[in-house]
C-alpha cells in the first residue's frame, strides 16, 4: 500500500528488443534511444523500456516504437507512435498534456510487467511468466519493461494511462487486475496505488475506498491535505455508488513492517497507518430572511 512511484506522472516507453542495460540513466543503449532517454529524464518524463513478451530475438523495425502516457487528473490519456528518431518525437508537448503529431490515441489501455532481471532477479524469474501469461489473455496490450521501482514486491504490475500500480502479482491476480482496469475499476487486493501522487494521500485514498468499498478509478479523489510532523491529513471526496457522494477527513502517519523477504531487500518497508476517517457532515449555510 502506498508505494507507487511517486514522480512518474508522464511515461515514455521505448520499444527496445536489445540487451537493456542496468540503468536506462547511463544511457548504455543504441544513439537514438539513449537521446529519447535522455530528453525525458530533462522533462521530468518517466522513460521505461518495453518489449513483447517472450521475444528476445525479433528484428526491429524500420524506426522506433513509442508510447506515451500523460497519468494526470482523471482525464489521463495513452498514445503510441512510430518515430524515425528524437528529433520527430515532441516531448513538450507531452509535458503540457498535449498528444504530439507523430503520435495517435489509443483507445485500450497497457499493461506494464517489470522483468528487468539486471535490477533484481526476482523481477525476471517473477515478471517473466506472469507477463506471457498476460499476454495470452489480452495480445498486443502487454509489455515487459524495465525497473518500475518496488523490487521487493515482483512481481510488479503497472497499468496505464492512469499509472496504476499492483505488487506481488499471481498470475490468476493479475489478470484480475486487467480486467478490472479494462472495467474501469481497481482491486485494493495488492494495490500499490497510483503514480504521480505522493505516498501519503495514496494511503488516504486506499483508506477511502476500504471504508466505502468504491473501486471506479475516478471516484476517489484528495482534494487538500497538510501535514503536521509525520501525520498527514486529508478531505477525500467519494462518489461511491454505495453512499453517493460524500467527504471523508482522513488522518494517515507512517508505519513499519518487516520485509516479506528479510535484509535481501530492506530491513523494513514504511507504510501508513490509519489514524482515522471520518464523514463530514455538509454546511447548509442560511440567508437571512430580507427586513
Amino acid at each position: 500500500m502506498a508505494s507507487a512511484t511517486v514522480g512518474a506522472r508522464l511515461w515514455l516507453l521505448v520499444e527496445y528488443t536489445g540487451a537493456w542495460p542496468s540503468h536506462l540513466e547511463n544511457f548504455e543503449l543504441p544513439e537514438k534511444i539513449s537521446e529519447l532517454v535522455r530528453r525525458a529524464l530533462e522533462r521530468g518524463i518517466r522513460p521505461q523500456l518495453i518489449r513483447r513478451p517472450g521475444k528476445r530475438t525479433r528484428p526491429q523495425e524500420q524506426g522506433i516504437r513509442v508510447l506515451l502516457a500523460y497519468a494526470v487528473g482523471d482525464r489521463p490519456w495513452l498514445a503510441s507512435g512510430v518515430v524515425a528518431g528524437p528529433d520527430d518525437l515532441d516531448l513538450d508537448a507531452l509535458v503540457a498534456g498535449v498528444v504530439p503529431e507523430s503520435c495517435i490515441l489509443e483507445d485500450e489501455p497497457v499493461f506494464l510487467v517489470c522483468t528487468h532481471a539486471k535490477r533484481n532477479a526476482c523481477c525476471a524469474r517473477i515478471g517473466l511468466p506472469l507477463a506471457r501469461t498476460l499476454a495470452d489473455s489480452l495480445p498486443d496490450r502487454v509489455w515487459e519493461t524495465s525497473h518500475v521501482g518496488g523490487d521487493r514486491y515482483a512481481a510488479n504490475l503497472v497499468c496505464l494511462p492512469h499509472g496504476i500500480f499492483y505488487g506481488s502479482m499471481s498470475q490468476a491476480a493479475a489478470l484480475a487486475a486487467a480486467n478490472a482496469y479494462r472495467s474501469g475499476e481497481v482491486i485494493l487486493d495488492r494495490y500499490r496505488g497510483r503514480a504521480g501522487i505522493p505516498e501519503p494521500l495514496q494511503a488516504v485514498e486506499h483508506f477511502a475506498r476500504a471504508h466505502t468499498g468504491e473501486c471506479s478509478v475516478g471516484a476517489v479523489a484528495v482534494e487538500s491535505s497538510r501535514s503536521d510532523g509525520d501525520v498527514t491529513v486529508a478531505i477525500v471526496r467519494v462518489n461511491a455508488r454505495s453512499c453517493g457522494d460524500v467527504r471523508f477527513q482522513v488522518v494517515v502517519e507512517p508505519s513499519a513492517f518487516t520485509a516479506p523477504c528479510g535484509t535481501a531487500c530492506a530491513e523494513t518497508i514504511t507504510t501508513y497507518r490509519l489514524v482515522s476517517l471520518d464523514r463530514l457532515t455538509p454546511v447548509r449555510y442560511a440567508t437571512p430572511a430580507l427586513a
